[in-house]
């Protein structure tokens, strides 16, 4: 059984953030990037809360931080969502490479 330390946790969060940003230059579609782009925040409150778990004295101070993360995460979710559904109405398509000019 793994042992609970920080090189565990910093390692899992380093798989997660590659993971994600082999998934943002791998997807051909929006919500592919947009899960891309949650699953490398996700890795970041990880990392904030290995940290807060085995370095920080004062405990509150990485759960702070990670909440900052979810909060962020969720409103750029939001967003997200809220253009891909602008630019489906206009162009037909999720695909990013057939979005050529978004100004007419």
């Amino acid at each position: 059984m793994l042992s609970a330390n920080l090189n565990t946790y910093l390692v899992i969060s380093l798989f997660m953030l590659i993971l994600g940003l082999y998934g943002m230059l791998q997807h051909r579609s929006f919500i592919g990037m947009l899960i891309s782009i949650e699953l490398m925040l996700s890795g970041a409150g990880l990392n904030f809360m290995a940290f807060n778990r085995f370095l920080a004295p004062d405990p509150a101070i990485g759960q702070i931080f990670t909440l900052f993360i979810m909060g962020i995460a969720a409103a750029e979710a939001a967003i997200a969502v809220s253009i891909i559904f602008a630019v489906y109405r206009r162009y037909y398509t999720a695909d990013p490479a057939d979005v050529h000019d978004l100004r007419h």
